[in-house]
């Protein structure tokens, strides 16, 4: 996932307090900005619009 750029959300606090978001291949991944070499978990495009859409409201 080196390769992956990752983003933070425009609503975090300053510092490292939140998720951050990549895009990947056929999805999103997701992982703890706090502790990004721990590891993250992928979502499914399907997943991660419908997650958009839930919050979107």
């Amino acid at each position: 996932m080196d390769e992956a750029i990752w983003r933070k959300s425009s609503y975090s606090a300053a510092g490292n307090e939140c998720v951050e978001v990549a895009i990947i291949g056929d999805g999103a991944a997701v992982r703890d900005s706090k502790d990004p070499r721990g590891g993250f978990f992928a979502v499914p495009s399907a997943g991660w619009s419908a997650f958009l859409a839930a919050v979107a409201k």
